[in-house]
């Protein structure tokens, strides 16, 4: 079996700043993959465009940002669910917005969860903790789907 990750899906440098941060100072011993937009989190879960050919395990969990370039958050969550192989990933919104149209639309996607980035460096490394913990540790996920 391999080793589980985290997938990232987010455009904002200081965002992932941020979230490295708080998964590095709450001692959480899992790799993190980045993606910087949802194009490129889909390519990277499908093998497609720049990683085509490199098929990759499933991440123990996607963080997804909503608004970003090329893909955003709810298209990569539409697509996600509409795969085989991906319609039961657990896919966390992680995102600055607390507009309900966004909760609502996360929720009709797919998503598994929707949390709003606290602006308090110490409310945020709490969330990413407590996301960590849930998710990875004590969430049992179901096996991947032989496709």
């Amino acid at each position: 079996m391999s080793e589980s990750y985290i997938l990232l899906v987010d455009d904002n440098q200081d965002d992932i700043d941020l979230t490295l941060r708080a998964i590095r100072k709450s001692n959480i011993d899992q790799r993190v993959v980045i993606a910087r937009d949802g194009q490129e989190a889909l390519d990277y879960l499908f093998a497609e465009g720049e990683y085509a050919g490199e098929e990759h395990e499933l991440p123990s969990v996607v963080l997804l940002d909503l608004n970003m370039p090329r893909v955003g958050g709810l298209d990569v969550l539409k697509r996600l669910r509409a795969e085989l192989r991906t319609e039961i990933l657990p896919v966390v919104v992680l995102t600055t917005s607390d507009e309900q149209t966004d909760i609502v639309r996360s929720y009709k996607f797919g998503a598994n969860s929707f949390i709003t980035k606290p602006i308090d460096i110490n409310q945020f490394l709490e969330a990413i903790q407590e996301l960590h913990l849930y998710w990875t540790e004590r969430n049992t996920s179901p096996p991947a789907p032989n496709t």
